[in-house]
């Protein structure tokens, strides 16, 4: 496992990230404890997770799988706050009064003295900057966190944050979680080359684009049952199954097949190489998924293979509107309108 710096820390990661989004939905809790243990065997040493997740349910697991092995102090742990987690008006955003709660509970599900990378879930544009950065500040010095991140959060504020922590000595951001895959990678015309200048390590979500790109669908053919599009169909805003999406699957495939691996194998592959990407985030529902991610992370893409694909999908280019959540993080923040669900 090649492992890498986490942005401008000290602190190193491994090239891929293990998501968590599924336990407590997709995945019961003996899969995710089997999920967990195989991707610290094989060299996985940075989890993601979220309070938000089954309103704190993956966090109770990922928790309770850590303290199962004994291998909490073997891995960086990832968590993020700010989106709804009830119905009062202070159960959301980024004060001081949710953000203090938010983290004393997320340590608590985590059965953790620390958080070792917290990230903003997403925007709150209602919350002065200032606060913001005072009140990571606090938790920072209480030794509750170690780093702070952003996650789908518009360059524009990300510089604001950046900025004013400069000015009050608070903590900088050192990593950003946006959405990028091979259907959407509109990331390369700001975010990525605006993260590498400031030193932020990206740790994009969604590199098979909810399942896009694991091979499964096909033009023409059904959608097989059990599997993601089927369940949940297709919001409006969200529509990521599209022909032209199943379009770029046919043209990816005889890559993959000439490479001798899956479709979702190459596609994380192509993530974790490109420029400025630190550790791209595979949310599994079976340990079988893991081992499929562990056989992506050791596949180096040939030069050739990687101007293949920016012929098949030029950069900055897309084919879906997976980006969708951090356009309306740019309309909200222009606008002041209400974020609503995502």
């Amino acid at each position: 496992m090649e492992y890498r710096q986490l942005g401008s820390s000290g602190t190193r990661v491994s090239k891929l990230c293990l998501g968590t989004m599924n336990f407590g939905g997709r995945t019961e809790e003996d899969e995710a404890h089997r999920i967990i243990d195989t991707a610290i065997d094989g060299g996985i040493n940075f989890i993601d997770t979220a309070d938000v997740y089954g309103r704190g349910i993956s966090e109770e697991f990922t928790g309770r799988a850590l303290q199962a092995n004994g291998k909490r102090d073997q891995v960086v742990l990832a968590t993020k706050a700010v989106a709804r987690m009830g119905d009062g008006p202070n159960d959301q955003g980024a004060s001081r009064y949710h953000l203090t709660r938010a983290v004393e509970d997320c340590l608590r599900r985590l059965q953790t003295d620390r958080l070792d990378l917290f990230y903003l879930h997403i925007t709150d544009i209602t919350t002065p900057i200032e606060e913001i950065v005072d009140t990571l500040g606090v938790l920072v010095r209480q030794g509750k966190i170690l780093y702070v991140g952003t996650s789908k959060w518009p360059v524009p504020l990300i510089m604001e944050l950046l900025w004013k922590a400069d000015l009050a000595g608070g903590p900088q951001i050192v990593a950003e979680q946006p959405p990028y895959n091979l259907t959407d990678r509109r990331a390369e015309m700001e975010l990525v080359w605006t993260a590498q200048r400031y030193g932020l390590a990206l740790m994009p979500f969604g590199p098979l684009a909810g399942g896009v790109l694991s091979g499964v669908y096909r033009k023409g053919q059904p959608i097989p049952e059990g599997h993601h599009f089927h369940e949940v169909g297709q919001r409006d805003g969200h529509r990521r199954l599209t022909e032209e999406t199943l379009d770029l699957v046919e043209a990816l495939i005889p890559l993959a097949e000439a490479r001798g691996v899956s479709l979702a194998e190459f596609a994380l592959a192509w993530c974790a190489a490109q420029p400025g990407i630190t550790s791209p985030i595979t949310g599994p529902r079976t340990a079988g998924h893991v081992e499929s991610a562990l056989r992506a992370a050791e596949i180096e893409l040939t030069a050739e293979e990687l101007a293949r694909v920016d012929e098949i999908i030029p950069p900055g280019t897309a084919v879906t509107r997976y980006f969708t959540i951090y356009d309306r993080m740019v309309k909200a923040t222009t606008t002041g309108e209400p974020l609503g669900p995502f």
